[in-house]
């Protein structure tokens, strides 16, 4: 059962000071931030090209814990990244609202997008329900 309540968005600018305060940071030339929202336009339409002429009104939004654990140990292993950090939403979202938040930091560019792209597409594909309301 989708929980009715909406979360509060983090703060970027407070997860950052938390992650500069590890000592790994040292180690860190990057950070990056995937900040994913609930748009007008249905997922089929920007993926597939696919127009039925709807457009979304707000969407149902769940995740596993468990899996989202998995998917950050996971990137742990990604060579030259020492910082995960995921929040996600829970319930009845509505156009605008924040559906995730990833913060990767990692010693250098090309390490960082791999490991923020790998995350982000392993979260959408493996860990998250969405049910687009139209």
């Amino acid at each position: 059962m989708i929980n009715e309540m909406k979360k509060l968005s983090p703060s970027m600018d407070e997860w950052l000071k938390e992650a500069k305060k590890n000592p790994a940071a040292l180690q860190e030339g990057m950070f990056l931030v995937h900040n994913g929202v609930v748009r007008q336009t249905p997922k089929a339409k920007v993926r597939q090209g696919i127009d039925d002429g709807s457009m979304v009104r707000g969407m149902e939004f769940d995740y596993d814990a468990a899996k989202v654990d998995a998917a950050i140990a996971e990137t742990y292993k990604m060579d030259g990244i020492f910082h995960v950090r995921v929040w996600l939403n829970q319930g009845k979202l509505e156009l605008g609202d924040d559906i995730m938040y990833v913060l990767i930091g990692g010693d250098i560019r090309p390490h960082v997008i791999d490991a923020l792209q790998f995350l982000v597409e392993k979260i959408k594909s493996e860990c998250v329900t969405e049910i687009e309301q139209k």
